[in-house]
C-alpha cells in the first residue's frame, strides 16, 4: 500500500476555538480530534498530516496554529491568515516564529468576488515568496479566472489550488470547469489539489462520479504538481474517510508506483518544504 500524506485535514476542538460557519454545518458541528481522525485514517495508508485552518473566528488564528502544531501526527500548518488586512506582515511574521507553518490559506470561495483583487491584498500574497510559504488557493469553478488574476500577479509564490477548482458536480457538471482549470494549470506556479471535491457531488457519488474530474485535474496539472487531501470532517457530508481514500486509489490503479507515490505523499513533502 503506497502510504498518504494528507495535505487536506481539519481538526476542530470547540471547547478551545470558535468557529461562526460551524452554525450553518450541523452535521458536523461537533468536536474531530486528532485521536478519531488517526484510528480510522492509519488503516487506510494515510502516515502523515498537514493541518488545514479551519476558519477560526480571527481572534483564534494564532492560537489554533500553535495548537494543532503539538498534536500527533501532524507534519506541519497551514495557517489561517487575512491579506486583506494591513497587520498581515505583523501576522506573517509571528507564523514564521513557530516553526512549523508550512503554508498560508485565506477562503476564498465563500468570500466577496473582488476580495482578492485589491492591491494590498496581491501586495501582501507576494510577501508569501520572502517567507518560502506556498498559499492554497480555495476558489470555487466560477471564481477560477478571477483566482488566476491572482496567481498572474504573484509570480514567485507557490499556490496550491484546493479541492479541484470546487467544481459544482450535481449542478454545472464538467464545463466551463475544465476549460478553466486547463487555462489556471498554463501558470507555472500553481498545483493542483485533489481533495474536497465529494462535498460538491451529493451523498449518491460513486468512484465514476468523481472520475472524470480528478482525471481532468491529473491530465492538466500532470503527476509532479498534484497533491491529495481528505477534507476531513468536511469529507464525511457525503461519505466518509475510509471511502474518499478508497475511491481516489482505485481512480489511480493503473497508474505507475511511481505517479501514485507522488500524487499520494512525494509531491506534498516537496512543495510545503517537509
Amino acid at each position: 500500500m503506497i502510504p498518504i500524506l494528507d495535505t487536506h485535514l481539519h481538526l476542530v476542538y470547540p471547547d478551545r476555538f470558535q468557529y461562526p460557519w460551524l452554525a450553518n454545518a450541523p452535521a458536523i458541528s461537533r468536536p474531530w480530534t486528532a485521536e478519531s481522525y488517526w484510528e480510522e485514517a492509519r488503516p487506510l495508508g494515510i502516515q502523515a498530516a498537514l493541518h488545514m485552518e479551519v476558519d477560526v473566528a480571527e481572534a483564534d488564528m494564532l492560537a489554533e496554529t500553535r495548537y494543532v502544531l503539538e498534536l500527533p501526527g501532524i507534519r506541519g500548518a497551514i495557517a489561517a491568515a487575512r491579506p486583506e488586512n494591513l497587520d498581515f506582515p505583523a501576522h506573517l511574521e509571528e507564523l514564521a516564529t513557530m516553526g512549523g507553518v508550512k503554508g498560508v490559506r485565506r477562503i476564498l470561495h465563500e468570500a466577496p468576488d473582488d476580495l482578492s483583487q485589491s492591491d494590498l491584498f496581491r501586495q501582501n500574497i507576494r510577501r508569501l515568496a520572502d517567507f518560502n510559504l506556498p498559499f492554497d488557493l480555495c476558489v470555487r469553478h466560477d471564481q477560477l479566472p478571477i483566482g488566476r488574476e491572482l496567481v498572474a500577479q504573484a509570480p514567485e509564490v507557490t499556490f496550491i489550488l484546493d479541492h479541484c477548482g470546487v467544481p459544482d458536480v450535481l449542478g454545472a457538471g464538467l464545463d466551463p470547469w475544465r476549460d478553466n482549470i486547463r487555462a489556471m494549470a498554463q501558470m507555472p506556479n500553481v498545483n493542483a489539489k485533489i481533495s474536497g471535491i465529494v462535498a460538491y457531488s451529493g451523498p449518491d457519488w460513486t468512484t465514476e462520479t468523481i472520475r472524470p474530474y480528478v482525471e481532468h485535474i491529473i491530465e492538466c496539472f500532470g503527476w509532479d504538481r498534484i497533491v491529495w487531501g481528505s477534507d476531513h470532517p468536511v469529507v464525511t457530508l457525503t461519505g466518509s474517510l475510509t471511502r474518499w481514500v478508497d475511491a481516489t486509489r482505485q481512480i489511480i490503479a493503473r497508474a505507475s508506483e511511481d505517479e501514485q507515490s507522488r500524487l499520494l505523499h512525494r509531491n506534498a513533502a516537496r512543495l510545503y518544504g517537509l
